[in-house]
């Protein structure tokens, strides 16, 4: 298969354009410092909030329903903020191009922050303007780095961004009333769009550093496997989306594909070293996910159970895999979970399978949702907590980044 994607592990990357001695804050010289502590504690604030938001306690000025003010904090404010960071940070690498940093870097998390505020107190059409400019912005600026770079191979990442961007717009025109579709349904493209991201750079990822951490290993490639898995999910959950016919089988035959494809990774060697197992124990939501929502197309489950399985399990299991990974990666320090990012895993992992199982079992909904939320939070605390001093500091060795 043709590679999409240039990745290595955060270590090896190359200086970059600049090539010079640190300068400028160090929270400020590349794009996952600021975006990663910022998603990890709107992740905590939004997750707290959200009790209060769903019971009428707090009302958002702009009016928006409590589940749609929900889904889009996570998946438009948390999820983004962290494929921003990140791709302002491996985008350097990738396309040997200066990426945000200083003044321009703290426009741009000026920018989501305010976002993030307006959504709460300002009018509809005041967080439509704010929120949506973030992402339009981001994917202009990534799309100029490729084009600049004249990497072909990674515009499949460029225009998932502006397609996030477009679903972005496209929920604040429903939420206002000016496009006649139900709000939720960009949302779910969001969704969508990340699990489809997801399979891009996790297929990369995620075999990467399963041979790096096992030398010797020998992972077969299936090139066809590959793109019939990302193929398949991209398609069924496009039909699933447009609440089209021929979702559940589709959704099904991407659900298999994806588990064959974990499978050619060998989760089990990774078993003993958590900074790698948690990255296959998150992509093994895919498929869960996937089968669900066949199962939902059918009939047979809630919608929610497949959509927390993706959001929850996936989602917010390979964003926290990648944000302390890629952190220890560039803040200089070893490839080596600690305790409380072990802890954090755990909490991460037990609050999807409390969630999927308040969609499952009804009679569990109000105890299991409220024990997932306190396990998200839980998890996303312990990386703030262990990582906020390393992403404010300099690199301990010394380099700039």
């Amino acid at each position: 298969m043709a590679t999409l994607l240039t990745i290595a592990e955060p270590g090896g990357l190359r200086a970059g354009p600049a090539g010079s001695a640190p300068h400028g804050w160090p929270g400020l010289r590349l794009g996952f410092r600021p975006f990663y502590l910022a998603a990890a504690l709107l992740a905590i604030a939004a997750m707290a909030l959200w009790p209060a938001i769903f019971l009428g306690r707090v009302r958002p000025v702009s009016a928006l329903a409590p589940t749609l003010w929900h889904a889009h904090e996570m998946i438009f404010g948390v999820m983004m903020a962290v494929v921003v960071g990140f791709l302002f940070t491996a985008g350097r690498a990738w396309t040997g191009q200066a990426t945000p940093r200083g003044a321009s870097l703290a426009a741009l998390v000026a920018l989501w922050l305010a976002g993030r505020g307006a959504g709460l107190w300002a009018p509809a059409w005041a967080f439509a303007l704010v929120d949506g400019a973030f992402l339009v912005v981001v994917a202009a600026i990534f799309a100029r780095l490729i084009w600049r770079a004249r990497q072909a191979r990674n515009a499949p990442v460029a225009a998932t961004l502006s397609l996030m961007a477009a679903a972005n717009l496209s929920f604040h025109a429903a939420a206002l009333g000016a496009w006649a579709v139900d709000p939720m349904t960009p949302l779910h493209a969001g969704l969508g769009l990340l699990i489809v991201l997801e399979s891009l750079i996790g297929g990369r990822v995620i075999p990467a550093f399963t041979r790096s951490a096992n030398p010797g290993l020998k992972l077969r490639e299936r090139p066809w496997l590959d793109r019939g898995a990302i193929a398949a999910t991209a398609v069924g959950l496009g039909l699933w989306i447009a609440d089209l016919p021929g979702a559940a089988p589709l959704l099904a035959l991407a659900a298999a594909l994806q588990a064959a494809r974990l499978a050619g990774w060998r989760p089990w060697v990774a078993r003993h070293r958590p900074i790698l197992w948690i990255l296959h124990a998150a992509y093994a939501w895919i498929p869960a996910g996937l089968a669900l929502l066949a199962l939902a197309a059918a009939g047979v489950v809630a919608r929610s159970a497949g959509v927390h399985a993706l959001a929850v399990g996936a989602t917010g299991g390979l964003v926290l895999g990648m944000i302390t990974r890629t952190a220890r990666g560039h803040t200089g320090r070893t490839l080596q979970a600690s305790r409380a990012e072990v802890a954090a895993y755990a909490c991460l992992m037990a609050a999807a399978a409390l969630r999927v199982a308040a969609a499952l079992r009804p009679s569990w909904f109000t105890p299991a949702v409220c024990a997932a939320g306190v396990a998200w939070i839980a998890a996303f605390a312990l990386y703030a907590w262990r990582f906020a001093p390393w992403l404010m500091a300099p690199r301990i060795d010394g380099k700039d980044g």
